[in-house]
């Protein structure tokens, strides 16, 4: 692991005590939604994969210094957009990066110059002075998919698998594991996945793939036989060279997964994932609260659910607070 991103690496005790006052299974939600956003900010600017994986990975981690409540989800997508835009050289106006994000916004067409775009460029702005201040000027980012580039060149196999690792990969930034573990694990993970859910129900499980000796490894090859071919459901595990507290952390990201999954199943737009949210969790990966709930699960949650972990002062997060001066500071910088 990279030292510069060490200190981007987070516990999982330590998102119990974010900025956030809600509780921690609605952040994480609405963190998901602002992913979504995002993501569909970047597509419809057609942006690079690299500059919108970059923005998604500083709207994770904005969020582990400052609040949900203070910074709403869409103003700190849009500013992420704005500064990887920036630093990944596919420079987009800001102005354009506004207009969009209104037309996201509102689902609607929204004209360059109207008071509207206006205040959302003042808005970006704003937040994109936060996020520089959380961000600590460190720009630099490695993604999961750089190291299922490296998979898929190494083993030019099963392209079902790769483009199902592809989306996993994506869907992870949907989730906190890019504060929890490097890229190569979570790489990992999504490849071991996607083998999992292309075998099928009747295949190898996800402990067997992560264990840290693959079945019969231990036999002895017989002398008059040819040495037993690769066993290809642990490809990942062994390209990487994993020791057994990696192995803890493909397991653990693994699991994080399903249960974004599991909960995102529930909602009825999202059947297709059936499939992958049936797929038995490692059971090396044991947690005694949950992070991901379906919206209709949150709903029903009282606040003093244990499960809820924190007990929320907010159902809503607020706009990017500003004064009225500042807002017209912004303005001027625009113009």
């Amino acid at each position: 692991m990279d030292s510069s991103d060490s200190q981007w690496l987070f516990p999982l005790e330590a998102f119990q005590a974010t900025p956030t006052n809600w509780s921690l299974q609605k952040e994480l939600y609405d963190r998901a939604r602002g992913i979504e956003f995002l993501f569909r900010l970047g597509s419809s600017l057609v942006l690079p994969t690299s500059a919108i994986l970059t923005a998604a990975t500083w709207f994770q981690r904005f969020y582990m210094r400052f609040s949900m409540e203070e910074y709403h989800r869409q103003d700190v997508a849009a500013s992420c957009i704005f500064l990887a835009t920036k630093t990944e050289e596919c420079g987009r106006k800001l102005r354009d990066v506004a207009r969009i994000c209104q037309v996201k916004i509102t689902n609607k067409e929204v004209p360059p110059e109207s008071k509207e775009v206006e205040q959302c460029q003042a808005a970006i702005l704003l937040t994109e002075e936060a996020l520089l201040e959380a961000l600590c000027f460190d720009y630099v980012i490695e993604s999961p998919h750089s190291k299922l580039v490296d998979l898929f060149d190494a083993n030019e196999q099963d392209m079902l698998v790769q483009e199902c690792a592809w989306s996993f990969a994506h869907d992870s930034y949907r989730t906190i594991l890019c504060l929890l573990y490097p890229p190569q694990i979570i790489a990992a993970a999504c490849y071991v996945l996607a083998q999992r859910v292309v075998d099928g129900p009747n295949s190898m499980s996800l402990d067997a793939r992560v264990s840290s000796s693959a079945p019969n490894a231990s036999l002895p090859t017989p002398p008059t036989h040819k040495p037993l071919s690769p066993d290809a459901t642990r490809f990942a595990i062994d390209y990487f060279s994993f020791n057994d507290a990696e192995l803890a952390c493909v397991s653990d990201s693994l699991d994080i997964l399903l249960e974004f999954y599991r909960a995102r199943v529930q909602e009825e737009s999202q059947s297709h994932l059936a499939p992958v949210s049936a797929v038995p969790p490692p059971t090396t990966a044991p947690r005694n609260f949950k992070l991901y709930l379906s919206a209709s699960q949150l709903e029903a949650a009282p606040p003093s659910d244990p499960v809820t972990g924190r007990t929320p002062n907010s159902s809503h997060g607020g706009r990017t607070p500003a004064t009225k001066e500042s807002h017209q500071d912004a303005e001027k910088m625009i113009h």
